[in-house]
């Protein structure tokens, strides 16, 4: 056996094994949290501490209403976006409504973190936004439906401290026509000019 149908040989070895192991792994059933949640499930994608990331939001400290109805909406696939139908749609298909109540309740009572990731200079405009909202562009202000500190109320989300990343790729993927679970939002955002997206998503990005 020549060098190169060695490292080939070897190749595939290891391959099949690893495929092997993830197998196993998997049949071997999801990964429960000490309340027999399939939490860590989430966190792989979600974070360790559910804080999020730049495409994934953080689901720490998120209203539970607000959490459950989104399984929901993943489940009846009114939520289209590109990693929506790609990971949640597969994700909650066979989640029973028992167990999203449950990993609501569980991540709402996790500590949030704010991300502080958006920029600063835009803090002053985007608070402007979120407080008066845009009455020339007919754009209702953010705190009617999500409080004065971004907290959330009922089903409605808590988006302080939210990455920038993460609620700016919202905005503007409801400006681009993707559907949503709360009807006003991609009317809202599409009133919203790219800066202006810009402005709130930072502002949101730094309350605590």
């Amino acid at each position: 056996m020549n060098a190169s149908r060695a490292r080939t040989w070897i190749m595939n070895y290891v391959s099949s094994k690893i495929v092997a192991l993830a197998i196993s792994f998997l049949a071997a059933g999801p990964l429960l949290a000490e309340e027999g949640l399939p939490v860590k499930n989430c966190t792989f994608c979600h974070g360790t501490s559910a804080q999020g990331y730049s495409t994934a939001p953080r689901l720490a400290g998120q209203r539970s209403q607000y959490i459950e109805k989104e399984l929901g909406g993943f489940a009846e696939h009114l939520r289209d976006n590109p990693l929506s139908k790609k990971y949640m749609w597969n994700a909650v298909a066979n989640l029973a409504p028992s167990t999203a109540h449950d990993l609501a309740a569980y991540f709402s009572a996790q500590p949030p973190q704010a991300a502080n990731d958006g920029n600063r200079d835009l803090v002053a405009a985007g608070k402007n936004i979120y407080e008066l909202g845009i009455p020339d562009a007919n754009v209702a202000a953010c705190v009617v439906c999500h409080a004065p500190n971004a907290e959330g109320i009922r089903d409605l989300p808590r988006l302080g401290g939210m990455s920038y990343a993460y609620v700016k790729g919202r905005l503007e993927q409801w400006n681009e026509g993707f559907h949503s679970t709360a009807a006003p939002m991609p009317m809202v955002a599409r009133s919203l000019s790219a800066p202006e997206i810009d402005a709130l998503a930072s502002y949101l990005s730094f309350i605590e």
